[in-house]
C-alpha cells in the first residue's frame, strides 16, 4: 500500500504534459499511476485535473540568515518558498554574518538554521579575495556552488579580479565544481558611482546610467574565455539582456561549458516601472529596456537561458529610503513566493508549454547544482516533492498574502492566471490553499552530489 496518492492531475515534465497520479512510498516517489487509479493508499489527494509540477527549486536566494534577520529569516522565507510551490532552495553567501567562507562557518550557520527550515535548503559557498585556500574544504561540506562578485559589492564581501577568478577556476575545476558570477564590470560601475555622486546626480535616471548594459558583457565575456582556457562550468547569474544572452548562446555553441539564470524581474518590468515608481524595483543589474525585457523571453524558449531564479534579496523598508539618492538606497527584489505563479501567467500568456517551468524551475536547477539524482523530476525513487497548481484561478498578489518578514514586493499589485495551491514536500502537504501546514525544522540540509 502506498503512503500517498496524488490522483487526477495534470503531470508536467520537463518534456510533456499528460493524465496521470503520482504514488508515493515514505518520502520517495514510489509510481507514476493512471489517472482513474483505484491503488490503495493510506492518503489519497484528488488534483481534480490540477496541474502537478516537481517541487521548484530556487537556486538563488538571499535570506539573510544568519546575521541580518532584520531583512528576512528562514522561518519566514521558507515559508514563502513552500507557499509559492518552492521545495529547494540554494541560499547565497553573503548577507550572512559572517560571509559562509570556510568549513567553520558552514557548520555554524548549518547548525543555526536546521531548525528554521520548512523546506529543504542548499548553500552556495563564497569565493573571496582571501579564501582561495578553503574552496576544498567547502567543496567537502556540501556547497553546491561558488559565488563571486565581479561588481562592487561591500567590504566584508570583496569582489575579485581577474587573477584571482583565474585561480579560483583551476581550483574548483579539480573537484569538477560550479563558479557562479554576479556579471557586471567593477572598473565601468565603480568609475561611474563615484562620479555621479562626486557631481551630486544620483536620481533613478543616473543609476541605470551607472550600470550599463555594456558593463555586464565585457564581464560575462571574460568569464566565458577564462572558462574556455580552464574548462571549469561556470555558471552566470541573473541575465538581464538579450546581448548578454546571445553571448552566452554563442559560448555555448563553441562548447564552453556555461550554464545562465535570468529572473522573474528581468522579464515582467523593465526601466519605466523603476523610473516611475522608484526603489522597490531597484536591482543589480538593473532593468533594462522594454524592449529588451520582451527579447530575453526568445532565450526563454529556445533553451539558452537553463534557469528561472527569484534573486530574492530582501530588505527593512527603511533602506528603500530615496533620501539620500538611488546609490545608497537598497538594491533587491523580494519574489521567492511570486515566481511561480508570475511565471505560469506569462508562459501561458504566451501560448507556450508549461514544460518550460518544469525543466527550468526544477529539473535544470536540480541537474546545475548537484541534486539530479534526487530532486528536481518526477520519476520513481526520486524525492516526493510537488507543487499543485489550478491553472483557471485569478490572482492579485497583496501585501498580506506574502509571508515575508517584510511584506514589500515590487511583484505587489501584478495580475494574472495560474497558482500554487498545495506544496509537498518529501510525501508530506506542506502548504494547503495558502495556508502553511508544515512545521518548523522539516526541511533538510541537500549537500551537493560528488
Amino acid at each position: 500500500m502506498f503512503d500517498l496518492i496524488v490522483k487526477n492531475a495534470k503531470i508536467v515534465t520537463a518534456d510533456c504534459v499528460f493524465s496521470g497520479s503520482v504514488a508515493v512510498s515514505g518520502e520517495k516517489i514510489g509510481a507514476l499511476l493512471p489517472a482513474d487509479t483505484i491503488e490503495p493508499a493510506h492518503s489519497v489527494i484528488d488534483a481534480d485535473h490540477a496541474l502537478l509540477f516537481p517541487g521548484l527549486i530556487d537556486a538563488h536566494v538571499h535570506f539573510n540568515d544568519p546575521g541580518f534577520e532584520w531583512r528576512e529569516d528562514f522561518s519566514h522565507a521558507t515559508q514563502a518558498a513552500a507557499l509559492g510551490g518552492v521545495t529547494t532552495v540554494v541560499d547565497m553567501p553573503l548577507q550572512n554574518d559572517p560571509a559562509l567562507t570556510d568549513r567553520a562557518i558552514f557548520d555554524r550557520k548549518h547548525l543555526l538554521l536546521k531548525n528554521k527550515a520548512y523546506i529543504d535548503y542548499a548553500f552556495w559557498g563564497g569565493m573571496i579575495n582571501d579564501n582561495l585556500d578553503k574552496l576544498n574544504e567547502l567543496n567537502e561540506c556540501g556547497v553546491t556552488s561558488f559565488k563571486s562578485f565581479l561588481a562592487p559589492v561591500s567590504s566584508d564581501y570583496t569582489s575579485l579580479d581577474y587573477g584571482r577568478v583565474r585561480k579560483g577556476l583551476e581550483i574548483i575545476k579539480e573537484f569538477n565544481g560550479l563558479a557562479g558570477f554576479h556579471c557586471e564590470d567593477f572598473g565601468i560601475i565603480s568609475y561611474n558611482e563615484a562620479t555621479a555622486v562626486k557631481n551630486g546626480n544620483v536620481s533613478r535616471e543616473d543609476y541605470l546610467k551607472a550600470r550599463p548594459v555594456v558593463a555586464e558583457l565585457i564581464a560575462v565575456q571574460s568569464i566565458i574565455e577564462l572558462s574556455r582556457e580552464i574548462g571549469t562550468h561556470v555558471h552566470i547569474c541573473h541575465v538581464s539582456h538579450p546581448l548578454v544572452a546571445e553571448a552566452i548562446k554563442r559560448a555555448k555553441y563553441e562548447g564552453v561549458q556555461i550554464t545562465a539564470e535570468t529572473c522573474p524581474h528581468y522579464l515582467v518590468f523593465n526601466t519605466e516601472q523603476f523610473l516611475e515608481k522608484g526603489m522597490y524595483f531597484k536591482c543589480a543589474p538593473p532593468l533594462r529596456s522594454k524592449e529588451a525585457s520582451e527579447a530575453l523571453w526568445n532565450y526563454i524558449k529556445d533553451g539558452t537561458l537553463d534557469l528561472i531564479a527569484s534573486d530574492h534579496s530582501p530588505c527593512a523598508p527603511k533602506e528603500k529610503s530615496e533620501s539620500e539618492g538611488s546609490f545608497k538606497a537598497w538594491g533587491g527584489i523580494s519574489g521567492v513566493q511570486t515566481s511561480l505563479q508570475v511565471m505560469f501567467h506569462e508562459i501561458k500568456k504566451r501560448g507556450w508549454s508549461p514544460t518550460i517551468l518544469s525543466r527550468m524551475m526544477s529539473r535544470n536547477p536540480a541537474k546545475v547544482f548537484g541534486m539530479k539524482t534526487r530532486k528536481g523530476e518526477l520519476t520513481p525513487g526520486y524525492d516526493a516533492d510537488f507543487v499543485l497548481v489550478d491553472p483557471k484561478k485569478e490572482w492579485e498578489i497583496r501585501e498580506d498574502q506574502l509571508a515575508y518578514l517584510n511584506k514589500q514586493s515590487a511583484f505587489i499589485g501584478y495580475k494574472g492566471v495560474g497558482v500554487p495551491i498545495c506544496t509537498i514536500l518529501r510525501g508530506q502537504v506542506i502548504t494547503e490553499n495558502g495556508t502553511v501546514v508544515g512545521k518548523s525544522g522539516e526541511g533538510r540540509l541537500i549537500r551537493r552530489e560528488q
